[in-house]
């Protein structure tokens, strides 16, 4: 079996993904875009993950890779592949589905409760009624058309979407490690103005064992159920 994740800068790596991929027997590589590489042409893969990054969808004049990497993901789209968009990830998702992606009401960033809804479709990936994950995010999206509603918060109504049976979005971060949390801050600590939705240095950085346990199983669960045949 073959992986692929799209890297869009070093400080956002894909965390407790790997573990999960290496465990399951995927061969697994990589295009970081941050390095001039682009995507792989004539490779077929068995996934496809998307990861995240500070930059928006729209910046298309100051990340001329941008639109490569659009163009790729309505080919993998096109062609059935599982995928699988965090934060940034799902934005570009949503975009090459045709759908509007845009600035947010509010920043969310730290730990903040998101909510399963209850969507009836008994072949969607189903999330928990309320569960803490990692928020990093200024942007939001709206639906692709026939997309199933996931997820939701506070902050942010679109927080988790899927097409079909293979293909799922999410603003937040259920991959995130302690020292992937450290790098977005040490990178990003201008973003951290005090706001509703935006939490403190310390806050973010304390978080217990347990909350990285509980969104790695929930990662693992959401990989599982991609990677079903």
């Amino acid at each position: 079996m073959r992986a692929h994740y799209f890297q869009h800068v070093p400080f956002e790596g894909p965390g407790s993904i790997e573990e999960w991929l290496d465990a399951a027997g995927y061969e697994t590589t990589a295009t970081r875009f941050y390095q001039g590489e682009s995507p792989p042409e004539g490779q077929e893969m068995d996934l496809l993950v998307v990861l995240g990054g500070p930059m928006s969808v729209n910046d298309e004049s100051a990340y001329p890779w941008l639109r490569a990497e659009k163009e790729f993901l309505r080919q993998a789209l096109a062609a059935g592949t599982p995928i699988l968009g965090i934060c940034l990830g799902a934005q570009l998702l949503a975009g090459a589905l045709g759908a509007r992606v845009f600035p947010n009401p509010c920043r969310e960033i730290g730990w903040f409760p998101v909510r399963g809804i209850g969507h009836g479709d008994a072949r969607a990936f189903s999330f928990p009624a309320a569960v803490d994950v990692f928020h990093w995010h200024g942007e939001t999206f709206d639906l692709p058309a026939g997309a199933v509603p996931l997820a939701r918060s506070e902050g942010c109504a679109n927080q988790a979407f899927q097409i079909g049976r293979s293909v799922i979005g999410l603003q937040f971060h259920l991959e995130t490690t302690p020292e992937s949390a450290r790098q977005l801050v040490f990178h990003c600590r201008n973003e951290l103005i005090p706001a509703r939705y935006v939490q403190e240095e310390t806050a973010i950085l304390g978080a217990s064992a347990e909350k990285y346990r509980t969104i790695h199983a929930l990662m693992d669960q959401l990989l599982s159920y991609l990677s079903a045949k």
